[in-house]
């Protein structure tokens, strides 16, 4: 709930800003790490890495334009927002598949490279948007329910009072995430050194985010648009139907693979 660290003469270091850098060199580095012990290059990894972050930052910028209200493109709050998760792992995921095959690498074994890293940088950057106020939950009278500071509503608008001017306590989405994604990181390095064929760890990423999304935004609050009228036409957020469409394919394609071994994965490349 600290919005900003400290300033350099007028200009504000967000707090949000320094822990979704934190998060992306983590990731990066986590990748390198993973990548190596499958016998990849490190330098090929960095190479990925950077352009897939740029990738999905673009991504979580375009998709934040269409589900989102009155977004002023040419602002400096545009450019320090994240931008839509979603957005961004659509963005990075094309980035990311584009080079690979450019640089003729074996895509299973990067997604599961790259897997674990994004749930960390996943952790610390909702650890951000805690700080920040954004991304905020349903009100609560759950005995963790958060009450934000009046600097967070005045840097993103998260509500911090209810209709009878008594203190508003929200669920606090941020840190559920956070914390699940934290346990997401530990257990894909874990299964890591144990997986059974190529693709298992990125597949699983897929599968456990999917379900955890849809499951948060029942619970989440903050205005996000209705892209295509999607919400009032279905009862569910965009992330809700994106989350269900990838939860489909990362099963289909989990099993599929755990049937063939590492070759069915490495066929279904080839085939592709």
């Amino acid at each position: 709930m600290y919005p900003e660290l400290f300033r350099i003469g007028n200009f504000p270091i967000n707090t949000y800003g320094v822990l979704l850098a934190l998060g992306l060199v983590l990731a990066l580095f986590t990748a390198a790490r993973l990548a190596v012990r499958d016998g990849l290059p490190k330098e090929r990894i960095y190479d990925l890495g950077l352009w897939t972050i740029l990738g999905g930052l673009l991504g979580s910028k375009i998709l934040m334009i269409f589900t989102e209200d009155h977004v002023q493109v040419l602002s400096l709050d545009f450019l320090r927002s994240g931008g839509v998760y979603f957005g961004g792992f659509v963005g990075g995921f094309v980035t990311l598949v584009a080079l690979i095959r450019l640089y003729g690498l074996p895509f299973w074994k990067v997604g599961d490279a790259f897997a674990p890293g994004v749930a960390l940088g996943q952790a610390l950057g909702r650890q951000g948007c805690f700080s920040a106020g954004c991304c905020w939950g349903k009100p609560t009278t759950l005995p963790w329910g958060v009450h934000f500071t009046e600097a967070g509503h005045a840097n993103t608008g998260v509500p911090i009072y209810g209709t009878d001017g008594s203190d508003l306590f929200l669920h606090p989405t941020q840190l559920y995430e956070s914390f699940t994604m934290l346990a997401v990181f530990i257990l894909l390095v874990y299964f890591h050194r144990r997986k059974k064929f190529d693709g298992q760890i990125l597949l699983a990423y897929g599968i456990i985010y999917s379900v955890f999304r849809f499951l948060v935004e029942f619970v989440r609050d903050d205005p996000r648009g209705d892209i295509l009228g999607i919400t009032s036409a279905t009862g569910l957020s965009t992330s809700q139907l994106i989350s269900l469409v990838v939860a489909v394919v990362a099963i289909v394609l989990f099993f599929r693979f755990r049937g063939r071994g590492t070759a069915g994965a490495e066929e279904m490349k080839s085939e592709s």
